[in-house]
């Protein structure tokens, strides 16, 4: 009887042996967005984040074009045409380094370029796909307004025909991306239900306000949108979809990017907590050689890789179509309500120095603190599993 193979030696960084199911391509996308991320955001980002500004934030969108992060999962028009599970590692990557950068690349791919892409026009798409592809055009999305956050069929942006035309008003809330953008996906009240609207921002009537004082996402542009009667033609309405359907759909696939996303800041807190464990000293011996660190940290490992885990399997079912919206809601409420536990669990582990920006930890727990509201909050996703869970409407 040939004797059992031996088992790989444990590895801190992948105590689940993780990377067994990725694939080489899996892996290369996940080292590239990595080395990227490591050269032009790691060492700059607490200085942005201090200063609360994105400087370069052109520069960089053209960069993550060139390496194909922008609208990666979706197929032709300059996009990679890469994975769900290769989008969700880029996106565990990029917000490894700050939730700000993954915004960016999660607006611009999973919400401006999706919708045009799922709902556009063979014109829309062929205007604007490529360009934002390659990063030269920034996009938005605009759903969220002042008065209706977590209630969108309450928003009351309103599109009217006139003539041929579309004439657009209203305001939109705590848009990434807007103050920079070259186009915007708004979505409006017309008489025949919610409609989406492509709206170059160069457009009379059309502001972007930068919303300043920001205490989370400070290495992120956050905007208000301003729409004064914005005349648009009859083709900037995307033809594909009416109704809420629209955004929700757009949604559902952002928030599949946060569900990778945020391991990401919770890996880059604990990889802080761990090695400052290992070397800081107290009472004359490394401060994780007594048992109250170590089981943090060994909480800590349990709760991020099972999320890791949960990112993974979610993304196979959406390559394999089969993901629903209710288990994206199961991810995104699972992951980032853990995420923001471990970042608070490191800090106590790095003590006074963890509210330092010399090291990474309160950065990601702050950004964290947004990532748990947009997208859905916690409340709205806990309905929506209730809801799947019981048959039982407690939205209404």
């Amino acid at each position: 009887m040939s004797a059992s193979p031996k088992p790989p030696a444990f590895d801190p960084a992948d105590p689940l042996g993780l990377d067994d199911l990725l694939d080489p391509e899996d892996l290369a996308v996940r080292d590239t967005v990595r080395s990227w991320a490591a050269d032009r955001v790691l060492p700059y980002v607490a200085d942005w984040y201090e200063k609360g500004e994105l400087p370069g934030i052109r520069e960089l969108a053209r960069e993550l074009g060139s390496i194909g992060a922008l609208g990666m999962s979706l197929t032709g028009y300059g996009c990679a045409g890469a994975s769900s599970v290769q989008y969700g590692l880029a996106c565990l990557e990029l917000e490894a380094a700050d939730s700000g950068i993954r915004s960016l690349v999660s607006v611009q791919g999973s919400l401006a370029m999706y919708a045009i892409h799922r709902y556009g026009s063979e014109e829309q798409k062929n205007e604007w796909l490529p360009r934002m592809a390659s990063g030269e055009v920034i996009g938005c999305f605009g759903l969220t307004e002042p008065d209706h956050g977590s209630d969108p069929a309450g928003m009351r942006t309103f599109a009217k025909r006139d003539g041929d035309d579309w004439v657009l008003s209203g305001r939109k809330m705590w848009i990434t991306n807007g103050s920079v953008a070259g186009v915007a996906v708004v979505w409006a009240r017309t008489e025949d239900g919610i409609r989406g609207f492509v709206v170059p921002t160069d457009r009379p009537g059309f502001s972007a306000p930068e919303i300043k004082h920001k205490w989370s996402l400070r290495a992120s542009v956050t905007s208000e949108l301003v729409l004064d009667d914005v005349r648009l033609p009859a083709g900037a309405v995307l033809p594909g979809v009416t109704g809420l359907r629209g955004p929700l759909g757009c949604l559902s696939h952002a928030r599949y990017g946060i569900v990778w996303g945020s391991m990401g800041a919770a890996r880059s807190s604990f990889e802080a907590a761990l090695g400052y464990a290992r070397t800081r000293e107290q009472f004359g011996r490394p401060i994780g050689g007594f048992q109250l660190t170590q089981a943090k940290l060994a909480d800590m490992a349990v709760e991020l890789h099972k999320g890791i885990l949960l990112a993974h399997h979610l993304g196979r079912r959406m390559d394999a179509g089969r993901l629903r919206p209710e288990q994206i809601s199961f991810g995104k409420l699972n992951n980032v309500r853990e995420a923001i536990e471990i970042c608070r669990t490191a800090r106590t582990i790095l003590g006074a120095n963890g509210i330092s920006l010399e090291y990474p930890v309160m950065r990601h727990a702050t950004n964290l603190e947004s990532v748990l509201t947009y997208e859905g909050t916690v409340e709205m996703h806990q309905l929506v599993l209730g809801k799947a869970l019981t048959g039982l409407d407690a939205f209404r």
